[in-house]
């Protein structure tokens, strides 16, 4: 694997750290701006929400420039969004910095996972993908809690200035490693860019992302209440368990990388299939202790199976336009974060028990096997009909039963 890939990891690791931080900065930040946490809690939303819209703006606009030049670009406004985000003199100040540093974040990962595939041999496309996720799997390792930490003892300010230094680190690593000869975007206009996305394979794989990964966040947003109100844990013990959360989406990225190179719909269905097992199985494993550290390392690995395997399946089937669908993808994973969350909470609100999120999580993950399956039956249609098939069989019937065809 190139090394070039190291620098789109770091940069997805200063990425994945300022996204997930803010939910462990969240009482230091309301105290010291003197809001309610419920008012803090705006600002995980403005970042997703950045997210959102910065994803397809920012690949469309840019899809005629330089790859390299794109990905050191982002990564220098997400430094500026971070900075700014420590020097915030208020809420609103802060608010708006927040939602800056979100607006380079899907479009990163979506031409960073353009610029992996593209030095590597088609065999090992899944694998580069993963590789660069590692950096967001290792974030919720290390990186959020070393920030967590550094926030806590420093101030929250300190936090946004370090992860302004990891940002500043991986535009050095970008400027160092990506070759040139990798990094430029065919010519072709916004237009076809938009055209290629209104393909119905590629709405349907990134429904598959929103449902899949909406199952994951419908869990996962109420972790913290299940292993304290269900499984028995102290407080003070939630932070290493979700670094144990980190460990299994590192694995389930990596393992999910090397099996979608063999086969990208197989690993996609046998990871939404996992998901439902695990999630199903939620209201028992935290009944106690130690089955639910494991039912936290499972949640994290059969959920990240299918990043790679979804994010190449998109880049796939806009082919015409990849820079862009990969980065609509990064949107539809926020689009999951924000909507699972909500409907685990409904859940909640229904007064269901504290791991009913899960339940309703394996309900989503069984629709996005449904979408999954739906998907499938559209690609294989479609082969079926294109001209090259229709040629290919037509050479191979014998001659009567090609005279009966018409």
């Amino acid at each position: 694997m190139p090394l070039a890939l190291l620098a789109l990891a770091v940069g997805a690791f200063g990425l994945g750290t300022t996204e997930f931080v803010m939910m462990g900065l969240l009482p230091d930040v309301a105290d010291d701006l003197g809001i309610s946490i419920p008012t803090a809690g705006h600002l995980v939303s403005a970042y997703a929400l950045g997210v959102v819209i910065g994803a397809p703006l920012l690949a469309a606009v840019t899809a005629r420039m330089s790859r390299r030049t794109v990905l050191i670009g982002l990564m220098g406004l997400f430094v500026a969004g971070n900075a700014l985000s420590a020097l915030a003199p208020g809420e609103h100040w802060l608010l708006a910095a927040r939602f800056l540093s979100g607006l380079p974040h899907g479009a990163f990962f979506g031409v960073g996972a353009v610029v992996a595939t593209g030095m590597v041999a088609p065999e090992r496309k899944a694998r580069s993908v993963s590789l660069m996720f590692l950096g967001l799997t290792l974030a919720n390792i290390a990186g959020v809690p070393v920030a967590t930490l550094m926030g806590q003892h420093l101030g929250w300010r300190a936090t946004f200035l370090g992860v302004s230094a990891i940002g500043l680190a991986a535009i050095a690593s970008l400027a160092l490693l990506i070759p040139h000869d990798h990094a430029h975007a065919p010519a072709m206009g916004l237009r076809r860019e938009l055209v290629a996305l209104k393909s119905v394979p590629v709405w349907l794989a990134l429904g598959t992302t929103v449902a899949g990964f909406g199952a994951l966040f419908s869990a996962y947003s109420y972790i913290t209440p299940m292993l304290t109100d269900s499984a028995g844990y102290a407080d003070s013990s939630v932070t290493l368990l979700l670094a144990l959360f980190g460990v299994g989406a590192t694995a389930g990225n990596l393992v999910g990388g090397r099996l979608a190179d063999h086969s990208l719909r197989g690993t996609l269905f046998g990871g939404l299939t996992s998901l439902v097992v695990v999630l199903s199985l939620f209201p028992v494993l935290m009944s106690t202790q130690w089955s639910a550290a494991v039912a936290v390392v499972l949640l994290g690995t059969a959920a990240f199976v299918t990043g790679s395997p979804l994010q190449l399946m998109v880049m796939e089937k806009a082919s015409a336009a990849p820079s862009l669908a990969s980065s609509a993808n990064q949107a539809a994973f926020n689009l999951a974060n924000a909507g699972g969350a909500w409907i685990g909470g409904l859940a909640l609100a229904a007064g269901l028990g504290v791991t009913s999120p899960a339940l309703t999580g394996a309900a989503l993950a069984v629709l996005g096997l449904g979408v999954a399956a739906v998907a499938a039956v559209v690609d294989r249609r479609r082969v079926d009909a294109s001209p090259a098939r229709k040629r290919v069989v037509a050479t191979h019937l014998p001659e009567h039963a090609e005279a009966a065809r018409y």
